[in-house]
């Protein structure tokens, strides 16, 4: 066998062995998942959307009567950078990048559902492009509701730059340099990378619509993860711990998962000895017969607190009633529960509380008794699910209420709208109610079974 023959039969191997893989690139370690030519190294999954190579890019169009589509890569990745080029040019055009995507071939009768984290693409008027949604799972994980300042990042009609950093459980976003989103969460350690087309349901007037992709490269090796410049709220599902990029923000646990300091009862120096329970990183007041405070009794931290961002979990039980209180003073001697201003905590459909007050200000995540919450059910976990509480004093005395990462009141202590609901409310008889300098956090004791964990504050000047 000649030379000519040899070279000939190398350069075929060549090409055999480089289908399906994509082209390496020597400047620091990025590997091109797209060669600007061919669909190699990808496969698609679940919807039938058109999937192509066009000029350098791959172009996906949107098809009627089909689920969402997904062209995955052949391999998993655990760790690693991303970056890609997104762009959309009709708002109806939703897409998003599947970082660690997961596959249940057997979903769907057999025709499968791809599933996990997912990097929105959001070009409607929401625009939560690059926040975080966890697809045919648990849903937003988060949402730009956290970053609304990243609002703005996404261009429609224009090429997008993404960055995604996967690095441990920390998945971190960028939009056209704007930093994102930061989750912090250890479901899937590895998965595959995979670009959407969404389905577009019974529109069918969407169909051939397209998503364009392009300049797709990942690194997998030496990652150093890029830190964030500008302040960003972190979103953990890692219970009881700060990483220390809040740590230096200033971040601090209200609850280290394994003792009660920082906490005492709400009428005493010392912390409840029964009713109050710490079990695998979770404070638990027991059930007992319903009533308020008669039993273990509320705790309240240590210090106390005038402007600040506090984040906490919680998961009801069926029927239960709790409640988070903030500026508590402890000053009116109350024979109940201690005074203050009430994110409330309470199974709606169950407790019959949820149908006193006033149009509905005593319902989950309400101003007790002074401003009902608005809540969009898809942003509440039912009982027996943790549900992500968080309310904001800023400096000016503006206070919002949080669900899920979901804004859901917003008022003024101390305005007058403020003072003429608390005239017509429970709370007239207490003198400048809810409007004191600075006060405890409450956890109430309903003599219901409520647990919390994660509960971290920080201080605003």
């Amino acid at each position: 066998m000649n030379k000519q023959i040899l070279s000939l039969f190398a350069l075929a191997f060549f090409i055999l062995a480089s289908c399906g893989k994509p082209t390496a690139e020597t400047e620091d370690g990025w590997i091109n998942l797209f060669d600007g030519k061919t669909l190699n190294g990808w496969h698609q999954l679940d919807g039938v959307a058109e999937f192509e190579v066009v000029d350098g890019v791959i172009v996906g169009t949107s098809v009627p009567n089909t689920p969402n589509s997904f062209l995955a890569t052949d391999k998993t990745y655990g760790d690693f950078i991303l970056e890609l080029d997104i762009r959309v040019d009709d708002e109806s055009s939703n897409s998003g990048v599947m970082a660690r995507g997961q596959h249940n071939p057997d979903a769907n009768d057999g025709a499968g559902r791809v599933f996990g984290y997912q990097v929105e693409c959001d070009p409607k008027e929401r625009a939560w492009s690059g926040g975080i949604y966890d697809e045919a799972r648990r849903g937003w994980l988060y949402p730009l509701t956290y970053n609304p300042d990243a609002r703005s990042a996404f261009k429609l009609g224009e090429f997008n730059t993404y960055r995604i950093e996967f690095i441990g459980n920390n998945l971190k976003t960028w939009v056209n340099g704007q930093e994102v989103a930061y989750l912090v969460d250890d479901m899937d350690a590895t998965g595959f990378i995979a670009l959407q087309v969404h389905g577009i349901g019974k529109h069918p007037e969407n169909a051939g619509k397209k998503t364009y992709f392009r300049n797709i490269r990942i690194k997998t090796e030496n990652l150093t993860p890029t830190p964030f410049e500008k302040e960003v709220f972190v979103v953990s599902t890692i219970d009881n711990k700060l990483t220390s990029y809040e740590e230096g923000n200033g971040w601090k646990l209200l609850f280290d998962g394994k003792t009660s300091e920082g906490w005492r009862s709400a009428k005493g120096e010392s912390f409840p000895e029964g009713g109050w329970t710490i079990n695998d990183g979770v404070l638990t007041i027991e059930a007992t017969d319903g009533r308020e405070s008669a039993n273990a009794g509320d705790i309240v931290t240590m210090d106390q607190y005038s402007a600040f961002d506090l984040a906490f979990d919680f998961k009801i039980t069926e029927g239960a009633n709790s409640g988070v209180k903030y500026f508590v003073t402890l000053n009116e001697n109350n024979t109940g529960s201690a005074i203050g201003l009430e994110y409330q905590i309470l199974d709606d459909e169950r407790h019959p509380d949820a149908k006193k007050g006033k149009d509905g200000n005593r319902t989950l995540s309400s101003l007790y008794d002074l401003i009902k919450a608005d809540k969009q059910d898809r942003f509440v976990r039912p009982v027996g699910e943790w549900n992500k509480g968080r309310l904001i004093v800023y400096p000016d005395n503006k206070v919002e209420h949080y669900i899920n990462g979901l804004k859901v009141v917003e008022y003024t202590r101390g305005s007058d709208e403020f003072r003429a609901l608390v005239a017509e409310s429970k709370y007239a008889k207490w003198d400048n109610f809810g409007e004191a300098e600075k006060g405890h956090i409450l956890l109430q004791d309903h003599g219901d079974e409520v647990h919390y964990k994660n509960i971290k504050i920080k201080e605003l000047k």
